[in-house]
């Protein structure tokens, strides 16, 4: 069992995380300032953590082997992607290793169906949806619920991959067969007027803390902008703060997590999707937080004291996406022009290829105000450039 309260330099705590990507990077970073050690399992050799971590485990995110020895390397494991294999992490929590978020709650998570069923058994309110048994089964699903519905994969999907939207009875069929083979749901349309989301950190001593909600502005599924403080009142942040803290006693997490979620006409909230990690949209919480999302989930999986996140001032993240037209080596072209915006602090994740809609780095852009803000955020986009050179095929 992990001692977290003593910090010895000669033997630090050991911290696995599994996923090497920029989430486990910036965890790692993290670490390092406290002069953890940090060890990454990752399939991608040289992936972005590998910069800063103390070593890699090159092996796919689900091998069991790779995962054990990961943890015969390590204090504590967690993880930044939700591709874990949580069987072989149930496994090491009967031995009674730390794993942080539980196995549970990551098994939970991964199935979209789980996930949602698990928050409307426990009376949090989310979108009214079923799973689907057949295509005959799913126009009579659409029909209940009304057009448009939004169908999903229940496994291995994100940012916006595994999402159909299904605006007619016509396209039932093609939508159906998009998904041919697989466990799909289907769920009612919301008609929201904003997306937010909270990131919420518990510990396994019980302790719960909150950051500020954030506005989230998504194009083709995928987050494009974070702003905060979010554009609602009072009352709709007390729901969310509310709904996302009751969440994470229900799932009795452990870490922090990114809860997104819906706002209605008439105010209401409902839950579209957890992450048991870092999240994109706590990127702001560097430069704009009293404490980091990713201390806090090192703070969190270590139990220790969690701290109250306090905003330090407005900010917007945008994110540095991919070309559509273009694949392979990539370079970002207009540093001095980008770096010359006051507030503006840029990202880069070190991935080795660009692809269509990756995520390769982000920029926050602080201000005294959201407006400020938001207009540093659009200069610092339109000072460079992304170019990338096409090839043939390219690795994940």
């Amino acid at each position: 069992m992990v001692n977290s309260d003593l910090l010895a330099i000669e033997r630090p705590i050991r911290v696995g995380i599994i996923g090497g990507g920029q989430l486990g990077k910036m965890i790692a970073h993290e670490a390092r300032r406290m002069s953890l050690k940090v060890i990454v399992l990752d399939p991608t050799e040289g992936c972005p953590a590998s910069s800063i971590a103390d070593e890699q485990i090159v092996a796919d995110f689900k091998d069991e082997d790779a995962i054990m020895r990961l943890a015969e390397k390590s204090d504590v494991l967690t993880y930044e992607i939700e591709l874990a294999n949580s069987a072989a992490l149930k496994t090491l929590e009967v031995r009674h290793y730390p794993v942080r978020p539980a196995p549970e709650t990551l098994h939970i998570v991964q199935n979209k169906f789980r996930q949602k069923s698990f928050l409307r058994l426990h009376k949090i309110d989310v979108a009214d949806f079923e799973r689907v048994r057949s295509e005959d089964h799913l126009y009579q699903l659409s029909d209940n619920f009304g057009f448009p519905v939004m169908l999903k994969a229940c496994e291995n999907s994100y940012d916006g991959r595994g999402n159909f939207l299904i605006s007619s009875r016509e396209q039932v069929p093609e939508a159906f067969n998009y998904f041919s083979g697989i466990e799909i749901m289907v769920e009612k349309f919301v008609p929201f007027t904003k997306e937010i989301s909270i990131m919420v950190a518990r510990n396994p001593s019980g302790e719960v803390a909150s950051f500020p909600v954030a506005e989230n502005i998504h194009k083709k599924g995928i987050l494009d902008t974070s702003i905060v403080p979010a554009g609602i009142n009072q009352e709709v942040e007390l729901k969310a703060k509310r709904m996302a803290e009751m969440t994470m006693e229900v799932l009795k997490g452990a870490g922090i997590f990114g809860i997104e979620m819906f706002v209605t006409k008439k105010g209401d909230v409902l839950i579209n999707e957890i992450a048991p990690r870092p999240h994109n949209s706590g990127h702001y919480t560097n430069e704009a937080c009293s404490v980091s999302q990713f201390e806090q989930h090192l703070r969190a999986v270590l139990d220790l004291p969690l701290s109250k996140p306090e905003l330090l001032c407005p900010a917007v993240m945008v994110n540095i996406l991919g070309n559509e037209q273009s694949s392979g080596s990539y370079a970002i072209k207009g540093l001095r022009r980008l770096l010359s915006v006051p507030g503006v602090k840029l990202y880069v994740y070190g991935k080795k290829t660009s692809k269509p809609g990756r995520k390769l780095g982000h920029i926050t852009a602080t201000g005294k105000t959201v407006e400020e803000a938001l207009r540093r955020a659009a200069n610092a986009r339109t000072r460079f450039e992304l170019t990338a050179k096409m090839t043939k095929e390219v690795p994940e």
